[in-house]
């Protein structure tokens, strides 16, 4: 009993900030200055329980006071804090749950986009396809793509054909599978479109190795029906290499989607146009000798074309604008689609004949001959040759004339502020108009005019 007291005592200790005991008078204890002293009459004996109530002998016994205690929280407030746990454990799990599905939502989405892609590219060619063509879909290496059957047999680099009796291996240097060009253009992404136009689109790329390249695609309907033919195209292609020209690294057929690519260098600097009718201060201006080292490598571009090499035929470009001088990062002009009317159609070429005519670069014989010669890309290079001397695209009638007249001040660009040599421009301007005559005898070969700026010291 004594150890009861004892704890009893060390609790209202611990309890005197909070328990009121000076109304209690039957409370006792040590160490409380306001309590009296227990006694043995304060013991409790466990065998005589007492009445509440009324004591014995008429003796009331006063009952102590319930401690008043605080408790931590009140009904109320005990309850909302249980609310609160609750609420925050069910938005946690909410919050958990919304994550996931977003997670596995874009997880699906991805997937179904990545199926979708591999799909229309199969769609292509589903309407052409039959159910016993569609064997050894996989290919070891090479997308899923490259071995679907075209229904009429298009497969002009299959390697069991020959070309002229000789083995294709002449090809093997220059042939991509489909996995490396889909690869290198993140499976044709409308990101990496360069342009378009009615019978072929062209991507941007990066190869394995990191070299950076543009991927033309030309669809099947686009190229020559005749494989022969087709085939004896692609060998021109890969024998042409000048400097001047934009180089093929190589080409890939696709039987699946029924499409040739062809793989160029990237040229970054875009075409020529980029440069014509600039306004000050809304882009780049060229110098004059820039314009001058451009003419110098458009004519020596041209000229490689039109003569005979023991690896490559004589050819004419058919298709010289301003649009086709590609320039690099040091300002080399080089020369794009050289030889590409090889591998089109008839319709195909005609079109884009068509469209040089608008711009002004058809020889005016073509209109009564139908044909092209050398002297139609000298016809087609004189118009360029005014383009540059005038930073301008169009060349009127009055722009003739001012060049004609050697008023410099009248055609020469406004943007080079006289900054150039009257010398090499009265040159050129007579170099412009010789070779943009009409009569195609009076225009000098590719050759010559090569020859004429390499005699021209200042020109060099």
């Amino acid at each position: 009993m004594l150890i009861f007291f004892l704890c009893f005592n060390e609790a209202l200790k611990r309890l005197e900030y909070g328990f009121v005991y000076e109304s209690n008078a039957g409370l006792c204890g040590v160490g409380f200055s306001s309590l009296r002293a227990c006694n043995d009459s304060d013991h409790v004996n466990p065998n005589r329980p007492e009445l509440y109530g009324a004591g014995v002998n008429g003796l009331s016994r006063d009952i102590p006071e319930t401690a008043n205690v605080k408790l931590p929280c009140n009904g109320t407030r005990c309850q909302s804090s249980s609310k609160s746990k609750h609420t925050s454990v069910t938005v946690g799990i909410v919050l958990v749950m919304i994550a996931v599905s977003a997670i596995g939502l874009l997880t699906f989405t991805l997937y179904r986009r990545r199926k979708q892609k591999l799909g229309n590219a199969f769609d292509i060619s589903e309407s052409r396809l039959s159910t016993d063509q569609t064997k050894g879909i996989y290919r070891k290496n090479g997308s899923p793509l490259v071995s679907l059957e075209y229904a009429n047999g298009w497969d002009p680099l299959a390697d069991s054909r020959n070309f002229n009796g000789d083995s294709q291996d002449m090809f093997q240097s220059f042939r991509f599978n489909l996995e490396e060009v889909e690869s290198a253009t993140q499976y044709f992404s409308d990101m990496n479109l360069l342009g378009k136009s009615n019978f072929s689109a062209t991507y941007k790329g990066v190869l394995r190795d990191g070299s950076v390249v543009a991927v033309k695609s030309i669809s099947k309907t686009s190229c020559k029906s005749d494989e022969a033919e087709f085939l004896k195209g692609l060998n021109t292609l890969t024998s042409l290499r000048n400097e001047n020209l934009v180089r093929l690294r190589g080409f890939c057929c696709s039987r699946g989607r029924g499409e040739c690519f062809l793989v160029y260098d990237f040229v970054p600097n875009g075409n020529l146009t980029r440069y014509l009718d600039v306004k000050e201060g809304n882009g780049e201006i060229l110098e004059w000798s820039t314009r001058v080292s451009i003419v110098k490598g458009i004519a020596k571009g041209i000229a490689y074309l039109h003569a005979y090499k023991a690896n490559k035929p004589a050819l004419v470009h058919q298709n010289i604008s301003a649009e086709k001088v590609l320039v690099d990062q040091r300002y080399n002009p080089l020369l794009s689609d050289s030889g590409l009317y090889k591998l089109l159609t008839n319709d195909i070429v005609f079109s884009a004949l068509k469209a040089s005519a608008a711009k002004g670069y058809l020889a005016p014989e073509y209109t009564t001959t139908g044909k092209f010669t050398e002297k139609s890309d000298v016809y087609a290079f004189g118009v360029l040759l005014f383009q540059i001397l005038t930073g301008k695209q169009k060349i009127t009638c009055s722009l003739r004339l001012a060049v004609e007249s050697f008023k410099f001040e009248e055609f020469i660009d406004p943007n080079l502020h006289g900054r150039f040599f009257e010398y090499e421009a009265a040159k050129l301007a007579k170099m412009a108009l010789l070779c943009s005559h009409e009569s195609p005898f009076e225009r000098p070969t590719m050759e010559a005019i090569v020859q004429e700026l390499s005699n021209c010291n200042q020109c060099i």
